[in-house]
């Protein structure tokens, strides 16, 4: 039996975030009325005005061409639809378990508008069994509606469908991987997965794949918890080459040349609202079941403690006058600070050197942010800079591989002492790991410092004959 959806006169995207905003204005340029809900007012003006701060690629111009055609539309109040979209944040609380509040205020918000014929649509990274879940509220809310159940047959025709749909884009591509990226559909039942993805195909041109909620709810969660465990095991291999005095670079890039290996890069740690985060809503469910992701989660965790350790000890060792941070944002060529190790490491930083150094002054430059830093720095002791007055500082911490810092001209780094987590600023010179005071052309990569505890997000070092300590979080080396 084929399940023909209702001609949808508006869909309804409840959250103009990270993701709820792209989504919506891809949606609109499909031909969709759509509307764009939020409880921010700053930004439902912004929207309704055509105007997006976003430095995702084609974003601001797609937004204000949707805005200028009609297709897009932005407010606060929540209006009448055919199609809803729940796209709103699922953070963690307290031991690490998803923080579901804000998918149930968007499921209050939506369910006294609600009308037979309607599709719900979670979007939003959630654990197993919260699409069903949101149709229980939406059931209890709405006693005079029918709603998707589960384990319900094809012929089982509620009054409103619910449906979990997974985004898997990658910031700086989204408006590419919306369209192209394959999707999974997972229905509470099966004409719910029918109905939404048919919906998905009107502006998805890769494979819009149907399957229960239950099963694409543990997809997006294991695509991100396998990133993870593979990241953890790049940091992990880097300790061990600092142990053992070999280039993790260089090992990485030999051993990737095996057809079947492909070993990811080490780094000062892990951000994003995705691969930081999901993981941990199967380790807080199953946590004697999840034993490996547990321990990758604690492995990448520490990473930014690691860092900070490495650049005070140094601090300590060269006595620098100042120290420039370079990058703020969770990844390259992005604007987005969540659970980013560069804010945390900059922010650990800057009270480290208030308690043990306080005459040293820390400077921070990103292209990307200039104003509006995350709230873990605005108390924080620092400037933000341009790259050029950056570039001045005594020590250099690189964080994350923008490409205006990848631009940097080699004299440019003459005579500095470079801690770069990232290993890019150490291409083509005599050594590329490992802290040293000799006139080799070398700049650092990463390197951890020390054993650190097993907490929060967090971060080594050690010194052979004429050679200083080679790092998985980052190496010192002055730049001939």
């Amino acid at each position: 039996m084929t399940i023909q959806y209702p001609n949808e006169k508006t869909c309804v995207v409840v959250g103009l975030g990270y993701i709820g905003l792209p989504t919506a204005a891809v949606i609109a340029s499909a031909g969709v009325k759509v509307v764009g809900v939020d409880i921010n007012e700053k930004i439902v003006r912004a929207v309704a005005r055509g105007k997006c701060n976003s430095v995702e690629p084609g974003l601001a111009e797609l937004v204000a061409e949707v805005v200028g055609s009609g297709q897009l539309k932005a407010q606060s109040g929540m209006p009448r639809g055919d199609v809803f979209i729940i796209a709103v944040p699922t953070p963690f609380e307290g031991g690490f378990k998803p923080d579901l509040s804000y998918v149930r205020a968007a499921a209050r918000s939506i369910a006294p508008v609600l009308a037979k014929g309607n599709l719900v649509v979670v979007e939003s990274t959630i654990p197993v069994g919260a699409t069903e879940q949101v149709a229980g509220w939406l059931r209890e809310w709405r006693p005079d509606l029918t709603f998707s159940e589960r384990d319900a047959t094809i012929s089982h025709k509620p009054n409103v469908y619910v449906a979990h749909s997974p985004e898997r884009i990658l910031p700086g591509q989204m408006l590419t991987e919306l369209v192209r990226n394959d999707r999974v559909i997972g229905g509470v039942c099966e004409g719910a997965a029918k109905v939404a993805r048919d919906f998905y195909k009107r502006f998805v041109a890769g494979d819009v794949v149907a399957t229960d909620a239950r099963t694409a709810e543990l997809c997006k969660l294991t695509e991100n918890a396998f990133r993870d465990v593979n990241i953890a095991f790049a940091n992990e291999l880097a300790q061990v080459c600092e142990e053992s005095q070999v280039d993790v670079w260089e090992l990485i890039q030999h051993a990737n040349r095996h057809p079947r290996v492909k070993i990811l890069k080490p780094g000062p740690g892990v951000g994003g609202h995705c691969i930081a985060v999901d993981p941990w809503f199967l380790v807080s469910a199953l946590s004697e079941k999840t034993r490996l992701m547990r321990e990758a989660r604690w492995i990448n965790n520490e990473r930014p403690r690691q860092v900070v350790r490495n650049v005070m000890a140094n601090v300590g060792k060269l006595k620098p006058k100042t120290v420039a941070c370079f990058g703020l944002s969770y990844k390259a060529d992005v604007d987005d600070m969540r659970e980013s190790p560069a804010v945390e490491i900059v922010a650990t930083l800057a009270k480290e050197l208030q308690l043990h150094a306080p005459g040293v002054k820390l400077l921070v430059t990103d292209p990307h942010i200039t104003e509006d830093l995350p709230h873990e720095l605005e108390d924080a002791h620092l400037d933000v800079v341009p790259l050029e007055r950056a570039l001045k500082a005594d020590l250099l911490v690189m964080l994350v591989d923008h490409r205006p810092f990848l631009a940097v001209p080699r004299e440019a780094l003459k005579g500095k002492t470079i801690i770069d987590t990232r290993g890019v600023w150490n291409k083509g010179r005599a050594s590329t790991w490992g802290t040293r005071s000799s006139t080799t052309a070398t700049t650092d990569r990463k390197a951890p410092v020390a054993a650190a505890a097993k907490p929060t997000v967090a971060a080594r070092g050690r010194a052979a004959r004429g050679k200083r300590a080679t790092t998985s979080v980052g190496r010192v080396a002055p730049v001939n």
